[in-house]
């Protein structure tokens, strides 16, 4: 196990309606390569591979976590993506798109 995971997101990145693919946004908990201290968030490469059975997700870059608790689903035009990349979680970009009157798809 490389990072443990918790608040976490499967956020599908689109761009206009087309899905570009889908990421792991969440905080962390443990992380055994040293890359993130406890509560650091986490926004990582493209996912390639779900196992639901014992909670793994495998990125592109070959990095593997560890999610706990319950996740959510979330969307993000690829116009907001770099908010997610800087620490924004998606419900924070949802609720900014929407005080700034930007469409959310």
């Amino acid at each position: 196990m490389n990072t443990i995971v918790k608040d976490w997101h499967i956020v599908s990145i689109f761009d206009d309606e087309e899905l570009i693919g889908k990421i792991l946004w969440g905080i962390c908990v443990d992380d055994m390569t040293f890359r993130f201290k406890t509560d650091d968030y986490i926004s990582t490469s493209k996912i390639v591979e779900i196992s639901t059975h014992n909670q793994l997700i495998k990125t592109a870059n070959g990095s593997i976590y560890q999610v706990i608790g319950e996740g959510q689903n979330a969307q993000v035009q690829m116009k907001d993506f770099e908010l997610l990349r800087n620490g924004f979680s998606p419900s924070q970009i949802h609720f900014l798109n929407s005080v700034t009157g930007k469409n959310q798809h």
